[in-house]
């Protein structure tokens, strides 16, 4: 059952385990986000456990002893259910459970239980429970040696199936149908993205921890209308929108789901296609909460992220937000990362110099060509206008010589006219 589907308010007992090289301030910390996780997702920290240990225990994750102990903690709170931080195997939350008496879950299903919350399209619903399936299926618990009813004759005699078989042929049945029905919309999505391209826009995305503003950001941009919401992934199905840039020229852009620590991998497969929005971009535009306590880790995490969906070498804009309330932190952080702004998504203050500093790096990345266009092929010369930017003209007697910066495919384009390689 989710967590905000029942009537009340649960109560949560946080653990952390401070494992090497980890230390106790960054488990602190940790725990501190998970207890933002647990109250988006219904439920209020009653306390906290923490534990130090050279290895995780293979068979309660922080030992029997410290088990026992964490059950009286429980039972003195009157907690109903017991958070660990740590992604637990199926075994490990068995075990915790008798011991403790009560519900033992992790970070990871904290997490699927908000994206199950704040789905809302029919491909983020069904990525959502994807996820989710591919979760509990290793957590499935039979009922022994009970089996299920069997009818008479040939064929049909036998010890029959337990309830688990059933459970898990069932999901397994379950996880197929929307593995096929997420093909049909990603080839649908790849389709839109191709359409895209065809337009010669560059592309970029929003990318950032959760809650950094990235849909304030959209919004202040381009009106776009997403929801905004002081709360962890409010926003899971992306936006894309059309913005003109300082230069004249207009770009795609992209607003994507929030990142966050330890981030189940369930969900990074789950929103693959989704995701592919990202890899596929020209730039990424990384919002970055600058107010946060610890603002290099959300962007330690972010990169991490990124190169799990393949993401890693798409050039990238830091944006740290939220200046107008942490405007010295933010020109700290401005002075750490150079090339990097200070902005307001939701003053707008710095977005001038953003969409600046989005325009040089868009032209940094196109190619240079020189080419020679005859007099008699003005549509050549206007195209050069139109699609590129035009650094230079020499006119000579039966032609014009032009230096333009333009994107693969518009050099692609110019090739019979090409004098000079891109540089």
């Amino acid at each position: 059952m989710s967590l905000i589907e029942r009537s009340f308010r649960e109560k949560i007992i946080l653990v952390g385990v401070t494992v090497p090289p980890g230390n106790d301030q960054d488990t602190e910390m940790h725990l501190d986000e998970l207890a933002l996780l647990v109250d988006t997702a219904g439920a209020d920290e009653a306390g906290r456990v923490l534990q130090r240990r050279d290895h995780p225990d293979p068979a309660t994750f922080i030992g029997r002893g410290k088990a026992e102990e964490l059950r009286e903690v429980s039972h003195a709170l009157d907690a109903d259910t017991v958070v660990f931080d740590d992604e637990l195997s199926p075994a490990q939350s068995r075990n915790l459970e008798k011991i403790l008496g009560r519900t033992a879950i992790d970070r990871t299903a904290v997490i699927l239980d908000i994206f199950a919350q704040n789905a809302r399209t029919q491909e983020g619903k069904a990525q959502v429970e994807l996820a989710q399936l591919r979760y509990r299926l290793p957590r499935l618990r039979g009922r022994g040696l009970q089996m299920s009813q069997q009818a008479g004759g040939i064929g049909t005699r036998g010890p029959g199936e337990t309830q688990l078989e059933v459970d898990r042929r069932r999901l397994v049945r379950r996880m197929n149908r929307l593995e096929t029905d997420l093909a049909r919309l990603t080839e649908q999505r790849r389709l839109q993205r191709k359409s895209r391209r065809r337009s010669r826009l560059a592309t970029v995305s929003l990318v950032g921890y959760t809650n950094a503003g990235k849909s304030t950001l959209l919004n202040y941009l381009t009106d776009a209308g997403v929801l905004v919401e002081d709360r962890l992934f409010a926003t899971l199905d992306p936006r894309t929108r059309r913005l003109g840039l300082p230069g004249g020229e207009s770009v795609l852009v992209s607003d994507t789901v929030g990142f966050v620590r330890k981030l189940p991998h369930q969900l990074v497969e789950a929103f693959r296609s989704t995701l592919e929005v990202v890899s596929e971009s020209d730039l990424l535009v990384h919002v970055v909460d600058s107010s946060s306590p610890d603002p290099e880790s959300q962007i330690d995490a972010v990169r991490f992220a990124l190169s799990e969906i393949g993401a890693a070498e798409v050039t990238e804009l830091l944006a740290f937000n939220k200046a107008d309330i942490a405007a010295e932190q933010a020109a700290r952080l401005v002075d750490r990362h150079p090339g990097s702004v200070a902005i307001s998504a939701s003053s707008g203050v710095g977005i001038d110099e953003l969409l600046v500093a989005v325009g040089d790096r868009l032209r940094a990345l196109a190619a240079v060509v020189e080419i020679e266009v005859p007099y008699g092929r003005g549509d050549v010369l206007a195209a050069a206008h139109r699609e590129g930017e035009v650094l230079s003209e020499v006119f000579n007697d039966d032609s014009v010589r032009v230096r333009v910066r333009v994107d693969q495919a518009g050099a692609a384009r110019f090739r019979e006219f090409l004098v000079d390689t891109p540089s």
